[in-house]
């Protein structure tokens, strides 16, 4: 299979799984292991693919984050969602990130804790759909300091690959009485500057693996990534208010079965 074609398979994936809460890692593992994509190379552009899904939702958001450059109107933006919220959803999954980068990459990116992720993920999205919290915020911009924060705690589980980011991030966003479309709408907000963040230390890692031969699959798979996330992202917010995320779980530990299978079978 050529190079192009791989990567507007893996950009496909990864726009479609990134926001989802199924996750995007454990879906880029098994569909790389299904095309025989593997080695340096190929981590390097799970990297770069990343930025493709990035920048869908900061296209359907530019006027919230071009909002955010007004610092002074956004720290006392009271009502709205503003820099505040985002720097305390960002702080602890920014601080647990790096002091354990090295960690995770060495002993987490696996198929055996990709599974136990997909898993648990799902164990988490049915907690939160069975809890019934009383919603206390209806929309993103009624999200409190303290929500934004609490969101931002269970977004660390997402540090453990397969666990996706989305999938913690809702479900927590549910267990702190937030709706599944607030904490869908801010869990894109805050992914967007953690994601670039993390993407650009990963790549500046990567740096000796990136090749100019290599254009045409990296701008495949970003383009196609970029397409698609943009798709799936309104698609999902249109959906959320009447689609229960117990489908997701259970879509999740279907997964989880399969990645066994195909994988240790």
């Amino acid at each position: 299979m050529s190079d192009i074609m791989i990567g507007i398979i893996m950009g496909i994936v990864e726009g479609l799984t990134e926001f989802l809460p199924v996750s995007s890692t454990g879906h880029m593992i098994l569909t790389a292991h299904l095309l025989d994509f593997t080695g340096e190379r190929a981590k390097t552009f799970e990297i770069v693919v990343q930025l493709g899904a990035v920048l869908a939702v900061f296209m359907l958001y530019w006027r919230r984050f071009i909002g955010f450059l007004n610092v002074k109107r956004s720290f006392t933006n009271e009502g709205k969602v503003n820099l505040v919220h985002i720097m305390l959803a960002m702080l602890p999954a920014v601080v647990i990130g790096l002091a354990l980068h090295s960690v995770i990459k060495k002993y987490l990116f696996g198929p055996e804790t990709v599974i136990v992720g997909l898993v648990a993920g799902g164990i988490l999205i049915l907690v939160a759909e069975r809890m019934k919290v009383k919603v206390t915020a209806e929309t993103m911009d009624d999200l409190t300091y303290k929500q934004a924060f609490g969101i931002g705690l269970f977004q660390c589980l997402a540090l453990w690959p397969g666990f996706s980011r989305s999938g913690s991030t809702i479900s927590g966003g549910m267990l702190l009485g937030a709706s599944q479309k607030a904490a869908a709408e801010f869990t894109f907000i805050v992914s967007v500057p953690i994601m670039f963040a993390a993407t650009g230390l990963d790549l500046y890692k990567s740096r000796e693996f990136l090749s100019v031969d290599d254009i045409g699959l990296f701008a495949a798979g970003l383009i196609s990534s970029f397409v698609v996330a943009m798709i799936a992202v309104v698609t999902f917010l249109n959906i959320i208010k009447r689609l229960s995320l117990s489908w997701f779980a259970y879509y999740r530990f279907v997964l989880a079965i399969v990645f066994y299978f195909i994988l240790f079978g």
